[in-house]
């Protein structure tokens, strides 16, 4: 897969429930990302806040296939036994990383392996 154009994200700012660029949460930036790959969108979850995300996690499983950790697919990140979080799975500089957008810092870009030492557990979805 060709790298991703990051530019566009720099101007993200993190937004509880923030679906409309570029005020987007993580799971906003997790649809945005998808659209601008040319993927089927997740269901829009509205709600989809760090409340509902154990909820969204189940239904993912549910209805997805685990992910081969293509571009696109969808991280659930877990603290615990809890999901607490999303990111969504991009080549940078032919690298695979992790796009997520958190309140501390708006959007941040880490190589699998930082990404993923930072929770308990990381599952793909795609």
């Amino acid at each position: 897969m060709t790298d991703f154009e990051i530019d566009k994200y720099l101007d993200v700012v993190w937004v509880a429930g923030g679906r409309a660029f570029p005020e987007l949460d993580c799971y906003g930036v997790v649809q945005e990302v998808r659209r601008d790959l040319g993927l089927e969108p997740w269901p829009e979850y509205a709600g989809a806040t760090r409340v509902e995300l154990p909820d969204l996690a189940v239904a993912a499983a549910a209805e997805r296939p685990g992910s081969d950790l293509a571009d696109g697919a969808v991280a659930f990140c877990y603290e615990g036994s809890m999901v607490t979080h999303v990111a969504v799975l991009v080549t940078i500089d032919g690298r695979q990383c992790a796009l997520e957008c958190s309140e501390a810092h708006n959007v941040t870009v880490l190589p699998l392996g930082r990404f993923e030492r930072r929770y308990t557990s990381v599952e793909y979805y795609g």
